[in-house]
């Protein structure tokens, strides 16, 4: 069964060096390509991403024919980013790399530092040949790992050390660090200087997460067919789209009573806020179960709008001005009172969560018929009994 494995991978070599295909690392490495497919870095582009492609379509650069995006949504499209490059029209088509590996293994693995700009920043790519870069304590200082197979026991036994068909460097820090995500998870600063989004990585340092140890943990199975390990980083790059529930370690539900009502207080510690994207809506819905019967309050938003000179909130690259923020920022206890009677047994049930798309905004993008995208999701929930 080994030999089989190790002869399937050995038959990409020349596949390896030519290509930025995923297909070819899945000879190797089919739980974590499984686990690959399910990712938004697979959904990336304008012909998976339903938002990414209905903000393309509303934008200036469209009619000119400049896909500008392409730098962090396919940046395995070479021949796109070429034309680029070169000043030509360019716009995404509908090919296999679009459609099944905008942002391909190859691409993430050979990202040796990140340059950081005010616009948005840039990766800085290895150009070594046949050298990835990968994350293992245990190998932290092997820069060069090549594939070496011994033998033990007469040849009964054999023990086999690298990749056959790429090298393997374990020094690269970033990969540690999570530096690597911010080439494209960092910051992004419209024509006007005005910064849409903002991770601010760094800026609370509340917490050992990183963006490796938090998108991908540590799961059950081997990272390598060849290879018999108990656990490997998950490639499925989880995150709040699709498992909204991952950020309820980071929220801590607070309640007191206060005259004349109230106060829910809610804890992030989580490194960033808890919602980032522009288009994201958080809510708090609280009720009040009294003998059985159930009174929902008014819930509370959290939201940023992006605005022109006026205040009229408009898209992303057209806005001038931040016209409201009221996010839960990173290390924040944010306290919200509420003026509503309440008296001893009742119980005050609390649920956070978010809308991927704000339900407001969503025909404006011709978004509104996709209730996956303008549907409450909870993040978590909680009940306190009145003393």
């Amino acid at each position: 069964m080994i030999k089989l494995i190790v002869a399937l991978c050995m038959s990409a070599i020349t596949l390896f060096a030519t290509s930025n295909s995923s297909q070819v690392c899945k000879a190797c490495h089919t739980t974590i390509y499984n686990e690959f497919q399910s990712s938004l870095h697979v959904k990336a582009s304008i012909h998976n991403d339903a938002i990414h492609k209905a903000i393309w379509d509303k934008h200036p650069l469209k009619a000119k024919a400049k896909y500008k995006c392409a730098k962090c949504h396919s940046p395995s499209d070479l021949k796109l980013l070429d034309e680029l490059k070169k000043g030509k029209e360019a716009l995404p088509q509908k090919n296999s790399i679009q459609l099944k590996e905008p942002i391909s293994c190859k691409y993430c693995h050979q990202i040796k530092d990140v340059s950081n700009h005010a616009k948005s920043n840039t990766n800085m790519m290895n150009n070594k040949p046949k050298t990835l870069y990968s994350a293992r304590v245990n190998d932290k200082d092997n820069s060069n790992v090549e594939y070496k197979e011994k033998s033990s026991w007469f040849g009964m036994f054999k023990e086999t050390t690298g990749s056959p068909f790429h090298n393997i460097d374990f020094t690269n820090e970033n990969f540690y660090s999570g530096k690597t995500c911010t080439g494209c998870h960092s910051h992004k600063q419209n024509s006007h200087k005005l910064i849409i989004c903002d991770m601010k990585i760094g800026e609370a340092n509340i917490t050992k997460d990183t963006c490796i140890s938090c998108h991908m943990p540590q799961v059950q199975g081997s990272f390598a067919n060849s290879k018999d390990t108990n656990t490997h980083a998950y490639h499925g790059f989880t995150g709040v789209l699709h498992k909204p529930q991952m950020l309820s370690k980071f929220v801590e539900f607070g309640f007191i009573n206060v005259s004349n009502g109230f106060e829910i207080s809610i804890k992030n510690s989580a490194s960033h806020n808890l919602l980032l994207h522009p288009l994201r809506v958080g809510e708090l819905q609280v009720s009040i179960i009294r003998d059985n019967k159930e009174e929902k309050l008014k819930s509370v938003k959290f939201m940023r709008i992006l605005s022109d000179d006026n205040g009229t909130a408009t898209m992303p690259w057209l806005a001038t001005k931040v016209f409201k923020d009221n996010h839960i920022k990173a290390g924040e206890e944010r306290k919200i009172v509420f003026k509503h009677s309440i008296q001893k047994g009742d119980i005050v049930e609390v649920r956070l969560g978010h809308y991927t798309v704000n339900p407001k905004v969503a025909p404006k993008l011709g978004l509104e018929d996709k209730k996956d995208l303008t549907t409450f999701k909870l993040f978590k929930k909680a009940r306190f009994e009145v003393k």
